[in-house]
């Protein structure tokens, strides 16, 4: 039997100390070295100490949870934990495991610990150069499911109103986000908005011709305002 996974537990409130702690007392690949209860005492733990996994509130005095993942430069795995259901979508930004909403059943507790030890166990067994690092890709909601995507297959995204298409080496996909919003998203080194409709990833133009540019065989028009950067760019 592998080790079990070393956990803290950070929440501002002692109730989801006293529910997490007896959750975790139950599972035999869990064990608890620390309660945390706001983010700076997290943060000075985790110097001092190594944990494989974090169960982090997000709304906490000072500094929330999300600010918190942002102070680290190599964060445990997160499953997250909170009443507000408004920061899901923003917390697959931070390549979190698991978002609970209190109050936590015991089962959706146990799913959410099951996803970490499948994925421990994937990185025990797959060699290390199949793994795509948490910093080259994005997550993003397609059909009620959450889907990773590698930087390096996006070729191109189009604005559909208060959605976008991305447009990947596999396939499409339609997710409920604003160009905008993908934009801040996405890494501007690698990737740049050409038009108000359209936004492409430098890698994957071939040419550029007149006020279009080609991605493979499609080719995609050139906003007159993003022209000049889009040269610069690609000098």
């Amino acid at each position: 039997m592998r080790n079990p996974l070393r956990c803290l537990l950070i929440d501002d409130e002692a109730a989801a100390h006293y529910v997490l702690q007896h959750y975790i007392e139950q599972v035999d690949r869990l064990t608890l070295v620390g309660n945390c209860y706001h983010a700076l005492e997290a943060i000075n733990f985790l110097h001092r100490q190594p944990i494989d996994l974090l169960f982090l509130d997000i709304n906490m005095p000072q500094m929330n949870g999300l600010q918190m993942l942002e102070t680290l430069t190599h964060p445990p795995r997160v499953i997250l934990t909170t009443a507000h259901s408004e920061f899901a979508l923003e917390s697959y930004n931070y390549n979190v495991v698991d978002y609970l909403l209190k109050p936590i059943e015991f089962a959706r507790f146990l799913k959410a610990v099951d996803k970490v030890v499948v994925t421990q166990s994937d990185e025990e067994t797959q060699p290390l150069s199949l793994l795509t690092p948490a910093g080259a890709s994005f997550v993003i909601k397609v059909d009620g499911d959450w889907v990773r995507l590698a930087y390096s297959d996006l070729l191109y995204v189009q604005s559909w109103g208060n959605y976008v298409k991305l447009f990947t080496t596999n396939q499409i996909y339609v997710t409920a986000l604003t160009m905008t919003e993908l934009e801040q998203r996405l890494p501007a080194e690698q990737f740049i908005r050409i038009h108000k409709s359209y936004l492409v990833a430098l890698h994957s133009i071939k040419r550029l011709s007149g006020n279009e540019v080609f991605i493979s065989e499609t080719s995609l028009p050139i906003g007159s305002t993003y022209r000049r950067e889009l040269v610069e760019r690609l000098r």
